[in-house]
């Protein structure tokens, strides 16, 4: 959206906090003007990821809306999720194409980019936003269920950045965003977690290789009300109407959309975003315990100081070393 074109504003946007739209007017407001965001999973009404959409569109991105029109739970039809985000935005002025393809399989994830380069000739900015979610105690999941999380949150993602990377790396440029929640440990999302934790390694190995060409790839870990909140859990609960009420994905979007920007100074990082507070989490080494041959019972003995997190050192960001860990592999051979 060009300078001076009417203000983007697009329907049932409710923001908890009148401070959520502060820099809107700016004279310093980010803009994307100009740039082309691919942002999956974002059809859902509410989503995460429309609203990722909506902000990048808002500030100036032409975006590709990609959602597939399934459930939460990947069951079920939601049919023209991607055309209804898509219809919002460019009747609120904004530049947008909806797609319906998948993201868990390799090719057409490459059909997802390959729509960016089609309509706009680039790719700047890919968010990872695409999942779904079968809430089930480890012992009771099945199969089935385990291989479409795994399918849709950890492939989607591993497929998706390898569709758009040759185009980052030639241009020299590149912002990805890759979405990984239920880290922390909890019942009813082991393997879930299992997907996104695999993403997030992902994030800290692309920032390293992706630091050369002008790529930076960042993690958010959202928490907002979403369609899948009421369809996944029941609804008169009071946790569910709080996160209903109190943390409106608008709330996560500015720290998604700033992550995407050409400004944003870090990769490797990972926030966490819930009802307008973002965070940073990261790894930590403790002092621990050395010894040039331990023993088991060394390590029994000496196990306090080993979990002692009082006086711990945070680990370097990838960027800040080469993160090869000293290999120097032969030369690879695609596998047939």
């Amino acid at each position: 959206m060009r300078l001076g074109a009417r203000r983007f504003r697009h329907p049932e946007q409710r923001l908890a906090r009148p401070d959520a739209a502060r820099f809107t007017g700016r004279v310093d407001e980010l803009r994307f003007d100009g740039r082309v965001a691919i942002v999956t999973g974002a059809g859902g009404r509410p989503g995460l990821g429309r609203a990722y959409a909506h902000l990048l569109a808002e500030r100036g991105a032409r975006v590709v809306v990609n959602d597939l029109g399934v459930g939460p739970d990947g069951r079920g039809v939601q049919r023209h999720s991607a055309e209804l985000v898509a219809a919002e935005i460019v009747a609120a002025g904004g530049e947008a194409i909806a797609d319906t393809h998948s993201v868990a399989d390799a090719t057409s994830a490459a059909a997802i980019v390959q729509g960016a380069l089609d309509r706009w000739g680039r790719v700047d900015i890919l968010v990872n936003n695409a999942g779904v979610v079968v809430l089930a105690l480890f012992a009771e999941i099945s199969e089935a269920d385990i291989r479409r999380m795994v399918d849709v949150h950890l492939f989607g993602t591993i497929f998706m950045c390898k569709a758009a990377w040759p185009h980052m790396q030639q241009a020299g440029y590149g912002r990805i965003v890759n979405i990984a929640t239920a880290l922390r440990g909890q019942q009813y999302t082991v393997a879930y977690a299992a997907a996104k934790a695999g993403c997030f390694g992902l994030s800290r190995g692309l920032a390293v290789e992706g630091e050369p060409h002008g790529i930076k790839v960042n993690t958010v870990s959202p928490m907002g009300g979403t369609a899948a909140i009421t369809h996944l859990n029941d609804p008169d609960q009071d946790w569910v109407r709080s996160v209903m009420t109190d943390m409106p994905p608008e709330l996560v979007a500015p720290a998604v959309a700033y992550l995407a920007h050409e400004s944003c100074p870090v990769t490797g990082r990972f926030l966490h975003c819930a009802g307008g507070e973002t965070v940073e989490r990261f790894f930590a080494d403790t002092r621990g315990y050395a010894s040039s041959r331990p023993t088991l019972e060394d390590v029994r003995d000496h196990f306090g100081e080993i979990v002692d997190r009082s006086r711990s050192t945070m680990l370097a960001d990838p960027s800040a070393s080469t993160g090869t860990a000293g290999f120097s592999p032969k030369t690879y051979t695609p596998a047939s």
